[in-house]
Parts: C-alpha cells; sequence; structure tokens
C-alpha cells in the first residue's frame, strides 16, 4: 500500500522535524510550582493519615507558602523580566510584589486557621487544601497578560473561595454565604466573559499587549470597543466589591468563618485590583475617556455607600464588610485620573499598590484581634466589645492601633496609603479630579467615626455582663498579630519601605508607554 505524494511528503517533515514541547522558564514558574506541590501533599496527607494528625494538614500548608516566597526573592534579586508563552504570562517587579503579598496574606490566614478549624475537624485536611489552591490561582492572575490566563486565574482563586465562603455547612448563614458569593461570581464571569469576547471579535488577539496596540488604534474609536471595556471591568468590580456590584460582601463575610472573611476582603479583593491594573495599564490604557469616569463614578459611590452603610451596623463583622467596600472606594479612586499623563499614571499605580500592601496588613491584624475577642465573647454584636480594656489590654491596643491605621491616622501605615492617594488624584488637575479629592477627604472623616466610636467602646465603656476573665490567644494567632502590627507601624514610620514596592509596580506604566 502506497502513500499520496502529499501524505509521504508530510511524513517526511515529521520525521526530519520532530515535534518539541515549548522551553519552559522553570524558575519563573517555580513560585506556582512550590503551590502545586504543597496542594498535592496536603491532598494526600489528609487521605492518609489518622484524624488525630490532620494538624499536619496546616503545617505543610503553612511551610508550602513559605517555600513559594523563596523563588520569588531569587527572582527579585535576579531583576530580570521573563515573558513565557508568547507574552501571555509575564514576570516581572509588579508581578513579584503582588505574588508575595498574597503569599504572605496565605500564610496569615492560615494562621488564624489553626486553632478555629482545630485538631480533629473532619474537613481539616479539605479547608487547607482549598485555601493554597486559592492562593495558586492568585499568583497566576500577578502574572497573567492574557485573557484567557487571566479568566483562568480568575476561576481558579474564586471556585475554592466559593467552598470556603460556605464552610459551615451546618447554619443557615454558612449556607446563605457560600451561595450568594457563587451565584453573584457566576454572574460577574458572565458578564466578563461576554466582555472578553466583543474586545477578542475586535482585535483577534487574546494577549493583552496586542489588544493594547489595537485599542490605541481605529478599534479603539468604536462604540464595541467601549462596551467590551466596560463589561470586563463591571466583571472585575464585583470582585472587589464595588458598588452596586456590592451586595454580596456583607451576608458573605458574616457567615463565612472568620479567618475567611479576612481572606476574602484582602487577598481576593487584591487579586481583582491587580487584574484591574493589568487590564487598565495594557491592554485599555489608550481609551481612558472610556474607563475614566467608569472609575470616577465607581469610587465614589463605593466609598460613600460603604461608610454611610457601616455607620448603622451593629454587628463587628458587617461594620468591617462595608468598611472593606469602602476602603476599594478609596483604592479606586486614583484609577480614575491614570490615563491623564504618564507622571499620573506612575502615581496611580504607586498609590494602588501601596495601598493594597498596607491594606493587608492592617485588614488581617484587625480580623485577628476579632477572631480573638470572639473565642470568649461568642458574640459578634458590637455591646459585647465594651471594657475590652480591663480583661484585654494588649489586644485593645492592638485593636485601636489598626483601626487608626484604616482611617488613616499618622504615624501608623494607613496615613501614607491615604497620602499616595491623594497625591495620585490631585496631581491630576481638574475639576472633576478635585471634587473626587474632597470626596475622598469627606469619606475619610466618616470613616474615622465608626472606627473611633468601636475604640471608645473597647475604652470606656463597661463589660456588659461583668466578666473579666483574660482572653487565651493562641501562639498561631499571637504570630500573626505580631507580623501585621510591625508592618503597620513600620510603613507609618518608614513609609519608603512600602513606597519602594510601589516604584517596582510602575513596570506596568512602561508597557503602556512603550506602544
Amino acid at each position: 500500500m502506497s502513500f499520496p505524494a502529499t501524505a509521504s511528503a508530510v511524513l517526511a517533515v515529521g520525521d526530519a522535524v520532530p515535534f518539541r514541547s515549548p522551553a519552559l522558564d522553570w524558575h519563573a514558574l517555580a513560585p506556582e510550582a512550590v503551590l502545586v506541590a504543597t496542594a498535592v501533599v496536603v491532598l494526600l496527607v489528609d487521605l492518609f493519615t489518622a484524624e488525630r494528625n490532620k494538624w499536619l494538614a496546616s503545617t505543610l500548608s503553612g511551610l508550602g507558602l513559605l517555600g513559594a516566597l523563596v523563588p520569588v526573592i531569587t527572582l527579585a534579586v535576579d531583576g530580570n523580566t521573563r515573558s513565557l508563552f508568547g507574552g501571555a504570562y509575564v514576570v516581572d517587579d509588579f508581578a513579584l510584589v503582588m505574588k508575595a503579598l498574597f503569599l504572605v496574606a496565605g500564610y496569615v490566614t492560615i494562621l488564624l486557621s489553626t486553632d478555629y478549624i482545630g485538631e480533629g475537624d473532619y474537613w481539616e485536611g479539605e479547608y487547607y487544601l482549598l485555601v493554597v489552591s486559592s492562593v495558586l490561582g492568585m499568583t497566576l492572575m500577578a502574572s497573567a497578560r492574557d485573557l484567557i490566563t487571566i479568566f483562568v486565574a480568575l476561576e481558579l482563586l474564586s471556585i475554592p473561595a466559593y467552598l470556603l465562603a460556605g464552610w459551615r455547612k451546618r447554619e443557615l448563614t454558612g449556607n446563605e454565604a457560600g451561595m450568594k458569593y457563587y451565584l453573584m461570581g457566576v454572574f460577574a464571569s458572565a458578564v466578563m466573559l461576554y466582555g472578553m469576547s466583543l474586545v477578542y471579535g475586535g482585535t483577534g488577539t487574546t494577549v493583552l499587549a496586542g489588544i493594547g496596540r489595537q485599542v490605541a488604534g481605529s478599534f479603539g474609536a468604536t462604540p464595541v470597543a467601549a462596551l467590551g471595556i466596560v463589561f470586563v471591568l463591571v466583571g472585575f468590580g464585583f470582585k472587589v466589591s464595588a458598588v452596586p456590584f456590592h451586595n454580596w460582601a456583607p451576608d458573605t463575610y458574616e457567615g463565612a468563618p472568620t479567618p475567611i472573611t479576612a481572606f476574602l476582603s484582602v487577598a481576593s479583593k487584591a487579586a481583582g485590583f491587580v487584574a484591574i491594573l493589568q487590564l487598565i495599564f495594557v491592554a485599555f490604557y489608550g481609551r481612558d475617556e472610556v474607563y475614566g469616569p467608569m472609575m470616577w463614578v465607581l469610587a465614589a459611590l463605593t466609598m460613600t455607600v460603604g461608610n454611610l452603610i457601616a455607620l448603622r451596623q451593629t454587628n463587628v463583622v458587617r461594620l468591617f464588610a462595608y468598611s472593606s467596600v469602602a476602603q476599594a472606594g478609596f483604592i479606586l479612586a486614583p484609577l480614575a485620573v491614570a490615563g491623564d499623563s504618564p507622571a499620573v499614571a506612575d502615581d496611580a499605580i504607586r498609590a494602588v499598590v501601596s495601598y493594597l500592601l498596607i491594606y493587608t496588613a492592617m485588614n488581617l491584624g484587625a480580623f485577628a484581634v476579632i477572631l480573638a475577642v470572639s473565642r470568649k465573647t461568642r458574640s459578634g454584636e458590637l455591646d459585647s466589645w465594651g471594657g475590652l480594656f480591663e480583661y484585654a489590654p494588649g489586644l485593645t491596643v492592638l485593636m485601636t492601633a489598626f483601626l487608626f491605621a484604616l482611617a488613616g491616622i499618622p504615624p501608623l501605615g494607613g496615613w501614607f496609603a491615604k497620602f499616595q492617594v491623594f497625591k495620585a488624584v490631585l496631581g491630576a488637575g481638574g475639576a472633576s479630579a478635585y471634587i473626587l479629592a474632597v470626596v475622598v477627604a469627606v469619606n475619610s472623616v466618616i470613616a474615622l467615626y465608626y472606627y473611633a466610636n468601636l475604640a471608645r467602646l473597647m475604652w470606656f465603656q463597661s463589660v456588659p455582663d461583668g466578666d473579666r476573665s483574660p482572653v487565651r490567644v493562641p501562639a498561631a494567632i499571637n504570630l500573626a498579630l505580631a507580623l501585621c502590627v510591625a508592618f503597620t507601624v513600620a510603613t507609618g514610620f518608614f513609609p519608603g519601605l512600602v513606597g519602594h514596592f510601589g516604584d517596582a509596580a510602575t513596570d506596568l506604566v512602561a508597557v503602556a508607554l512603550r506602544r
């Protein structure tokens, strides 16, 4: 039997040029590789160990997250930008800063979870596996420079988070938290995918750099481009709990386990902002007349609505849920003016990255105190915090520090985060920028009111039930508190520590300007 000439030629070419898999830079992929190995090990340990040894899952998960920091540090020391898969995956200074943020936030979450989940919990292994898997999605998001890669990373970080939010399976609030988060997340993903399909259909590429060149050209002037940009950013507006896409946050935060509430309020939110930064500065930078007004409205609404509703809360977790919504508004503010000029773009990305770093420490620290206090009071009501100084003076001092840092009061780190936002917004100039700066200032005062009110209860209110027995704080929570307060105080006195990371993150602006 003989083959046709064309088939013979194809076989000959195939014999002469064997298939080769694409070259991989394993150093660039090392943080993700360590996390994958950690997830596999945790899964195997959970399968093949007795119930009394389930605590190994938390220890291995924590060590794996710390181990993934090692290649992040070595890549930072190396200093080279690495691009893989045709530019779809990039490891630069911006990506490394955000990977480090996600890994540290994940580690602190595991510290908070160690005693909360508890030895002998039937689902303890699955819990830590889901946390590590979600952090893996976040580290992928930090390097994603392609619409498909961004979507895969988003789903990888979100699906474990849906399960973690509904971890309290036997409680109605836990079921509500998981279901509401899942349904709203699916809806947001659908909107985002529709926007991505419009962008891809008009540009013919999914790589953000290629999209940026098309958006800066003739395609960017079409209504389809504007609609695609809006839909994609709306999808991520859900992830950062921007108003009016915030309705899932309060119920989810209240119903989820407290460590997961902390995790969602900082790490998951930061991942959403990472995607928004990459889309705006790499793909959509040429259409600031589309995303600029949109970010302006979202920022003003988010901080105002979040703060006003927080004033009425009587539950501490719901108060911090709306506080988290308001903080997202502060972080969005610099993006409203990012397209005005290269200098303003630099200031905007510095402000956002610096705010995310400091906010992560402040909010995780506050939730660590909430977790420690709620173990004794068995209540989330604000009244149960009355007289905390009388029986837990150390926790009172720490919580006060975190509260005033969140309000932006010097010399704690929050002041530098707020200052960077004001600098970026005012640096743009113009009436809209000045009005937005006034909105930021007014909302900072509103936030100070409810933060100071909680401090007043702790310092000056009497103990509601008369029980002044001391609060037992586990060693893992003490370590988490030490890490968070050290970073919060250090960045307040030495803002250059976090400012350096903000400067490194301006790689994204350089990409936008090279087109």
